[in-house]
Order: structure tokens, then sequence, then C-alpha cells
């Protein structure tokens, strides 16, 4: 697997434990580069994990502090597990995961839905998404001092479904499972997990809520977005509570979207 280090060769020992370490998955584009620029400017060294170099280092440059850039593809289990192997080499433990990597599918019916763009959304949103919780959990586990935080991005299609989004929907619903299970599991210690669920924020990803998108009334309609730094923001207040607080689930969303009255 190939590392691209971007800052210092080298760490002294005593120093790392000093340090505040995440990794930062789907860190190329998006909310999670924007998580990265504001952890590295809130004193987090970083791990940034995403599958096109280019897009990580675009993203590291913008960063301040120590950061670190793994190609990594999260539905592969090795690819995540050089992902925290290479993490722990370099910064000798793992403080918080940003579990953020997430991808769609086409809004088309159910009955119409090609089952290959399915697959692809369960494999990164689910399977990937457990993937690094595990990688996360096993290193938290065996590192001292003890413990960390797992902040998984769900979404309000967690509790609230947008018309013709089952795959999208039912892997978000999962993401809310792992997140209740990680804070039970993990109490014992010191783990705990948080999930952010995000409306419209002002992505690539988003970008279709401005022309219009589908809504449950059958009506096509423009939304609402805001700006992806509010997201960055929380986020770095989550990671940033001590280990005796902990915020499971936080929704953020453009005020006058219309998700109250949708479901």
């Amino acid at each position: 697997m190939q590392i691209i280090d971007l800052r210092l060769e080298g760490v002294n020992i005593g120093m790392e434990l000093k340090l505040k370490i995440a990794v930062i998955t789907g860190a190329g584009s998006g909310i999670g580069r924007a998580v990265a620029v504001a952890l590295s400017q809130a004193g987090w060294s970083l791990g940034l994990a995403g599958r096109r170099a280019e897009a990580l280092k675009d993203t590291a440059d913008l960063c301040a502090g120590d950061i670190l850039c793994i190609p990594t593809d999260v539905t592969y289990e090795a690819s995540v597990a050089g992902l925290f192997d290479q993490t722990i080499t370099r910064f000798g433990r793992v403080d918080m995961l940003f579990n953020n990597a997430g991808v769609s599918a086409p809004a088309v019916p159910l009955e119409d839905l090609d089952w290959a763009q399915a697959r692809a959304v369960i494999d990164t949103n689910v399977t990937g998404t457990m993937l690094c919780a595990r990688e996360a959990v096993r290193a938290m586990k065996s590192q001292t001092p003890q413990g960390g935080r797992i902040i998984n991005n769900g979404s309000i299609s967690a509790y609230a479904p947008r018309p013709h989004a089952a795959p999208y929907v039912m892997s978000k619903h999962a993401v809310t499972g792992l997140t209740k299970s990680i804070i039970l599991d993990g109490r014992a210690f010191g783990i705990t997990a948080a999930q952010i669920d995000i409306g419209n924020a002002v992505t690539d990803m988003s970008e279709a809520m401005a022309s219009g998108v589908l809504q449950a009334d059958g009506t096509i309609r423009s939304e609402p977005r805001m700006d992806v730094a509010h997201v960055a923001s929380t986020v770095v207040h989550m990671a940033g509570l001590p280990p005796e607080a902990n915020m499971p689930f936080v929704t953020i969303m453009a005020t006058n979207m219309p998700l109250y009255g949708r479901g």
C-alpha cells in the first residue's frame, strides 16, 4: 500500500501521547475535507484515507500540522487494516475516527434498481463503516492510555427517507445500529461513539438539491443548503469533548430544508 507522508519523517515517542490523533475516511473531498481542515486547525494530527491519492494530497495541502495520507478502499478488509497500521506506526495511537466514507445510488423505484449500484452503497456505507469501526476499536482497546471516540457520518436519511432512496436509507439505518452497539460495547474500555446526521451541506454530492429533487408529495423542488463549515465545526466540538462526555446523536441541517413533514 502506498503511503504519502506530507510532513515530518519521525515523531518523538514521548510527544506522540500528547497529540490528538484522528483518522478520517472519505477525506479527499466534501465533508471529509472540511472536517480534516477544521480538525487540523484545532491541533489534531491526521491520518487521511480515501481512494484517490491526489485528492488526499489536495486536502492535506489545506491542513495545518502533521498529516499522513493513506490511499484506502474501505470496502476491503486488508486496505482498512493497512490504514490503521500505518497511522499507528506513524503516530503511536488513534484517539478518534471520523467514519465518513459513503456513496449513494441513483434515485429510482426499488424494482428498477440496478443491483450493482445498490451493492456499492452497502459495500461502502455498511461494510466499510463496520470495517473501519472494527479496526478503530481494536486499536483503542490495545493502546495506552486506553480508549477513544468514533464519530459516524449518518444522515437524516437514517430516520426520514427520501423517495426512491432505499439502498442509502437502509445503509444509514445500519450505521445507527452500529453507533449504538459501539456505545454499549466500548463502555468498559473507554471507547464511545457518536453519529452526526447531516442535511444538505454544500458539497458536490448535494448539488442536485439546488436544482431540484423529488419530494414526498411527488413534486420536484429545490432545497436550501448550508455551508459545510457548520458540519466541520460540529465534528470538531464532538471530537473535543472530554472522555466523560458524549453527544450520541447530533442533527445539523439547513434550517429551511423540508425534513419535518417528510416522514
